[in-house]
């Protein structure tokens, strides 16, 4: 049975500094009917990332489109067609899109993938930060067996995966960095990293040391400034470092903040520098898909995340996450 209105949420005005409440409106308005072509789905859960406090402004160097004031948001969901006229798709089909922050959605077929739901335990889990995850951990930091990691940002949604990953691909000492000391014992307690540098508690650098005394082989920077600095400190020659996010940039109240980096320390110890985003590394996704359900299902890989309930708590939820009120994952249950 298919409602006749939906609500969807609406950037009301560019934010100032950080995220607030009054920045948003959950509006009522009509389900969309789809022409042939079409699908109509009925959206069942929804994720918010980091990137969507850089689309709530105006310009910036992230390529995925801004956020249009008085217009729906966007981003990743999970959904279950309602109808799908002319194309081959089902009713009852689960379906991954980009146009989260709805109830409802009307989606051209070619924008709707369609997803095993027997594959994973939780459809939850398909909303994960894991293929960039996989990615920095593969590709961008290219982790070896022996390896010592250190991940920035490790109490994120793609962090807390990355860990796991690292460890997965051989690393002998995983080391990660957070902003509170309840977040790192969970760390150390529940996602197998064996220290954690804590932001506020003293120079990063002298942390690291102290985590690493014998030096880093790769690292997975999610947030750049002096995390990173640190990390190029610290590495051993012929180091991996990979800069997968900017949480420094994204959530600083100006949007812009630059890290100087020591270019001749760079190149005598022989050291990569490497920037990686995953719209370069899509094949990836099902690769994840497969490797997170099997990890779920057996064990040996968590989906850290909380949950919050229906779509009138998603601005909450963005709101939270760029706090730092959560760790790993936050995902919408609409």
């Amino acid at each position: 049975m298919t409602h006749r209105t939906h609500r969807e949420v609406r950037l009301t005005a560019r934010p100032q500094g950080p995220v607030t409440d009054d920045l948003f409106e959950v509006v009522t308005v009509p389900v969309p009917e789809p022409a042939p072509g079409q699908v109509l789905v009925r959206n069942t859960h929804m994720g918010v990332a980091a990137v969507m406090r850089t689309l709530m402004d105006e310009h910036s160097d992230v390529p995925m489109p801004a956020y249009g004031i008085g217009a729906p948001l966007h981003g990743s969901a999970v959904g279950e067609v309602v109808a799908a006229p002319g194309t081959d798709l089902s009713p009852g089909d689960l379906v991954e899109h980009r146009l989260g922050w709805r109830e409802y959605v009307l989606l051209d077929a070619a924008e709707a993938h369609r997803l095993d739901p027997d594959l994973m335990p939780d459809p939850a889990a398909y909303l994960s930060q894991g293929p960039t995850a996989l990615m920095g951990v593969a590709r961008g930091a290219e982790v070896r067996p022996g390896d010592t990691v250190f991940v920035t940002g490790a109490a994120g949604g793609v962090g807390s995966l990355a860990g796991q990953i690292a460890r997965r691909h051989g690393a002998t000492r995983v080391i990660g960095s957070t902003g509170s000391r309840q977040k790192a014992d969970r760390l150390i307690g529940e996602l197998g990293y064996d220290a954690v540098v804590l932001r506020g508690a003293g120079p990063i650098e002298e942390q690291l040391r102290e985590a690493a005394p014998e030096g880093i082989d790769a690292l997975f920077d999610n947030v750049g400034g002096e995390q990173l600095t640190a990390a190029l400190a610290v590495a051993n020659r012929g180091a991996r470092l990979a800069v997968v996010g900017a949480l420094a940039t994204q959530l600083s109240p100006g949007g812009r903040s630059t890290t100087e980096i020591d270019t001749l320390s760079l190149l005598s110890r022989g050291i990569t520098l490497r920037g990686v985003a995953l719209y370069d590394h899509l094949d990836l996704i099902p690769e994840w898909h497969r490797m997170f359900a099997e990890g779920l299902r057996d064990g040996t890989l968590t989906f850290p995340h909380a949950r919050l309930q229906g779509i009138e708590q998603a601005p909450r939820a963005l709101r939270e996450l760029t706090e730092g009120r959560h760790l790993g994952a936050v995902v919408v249950e609409l």
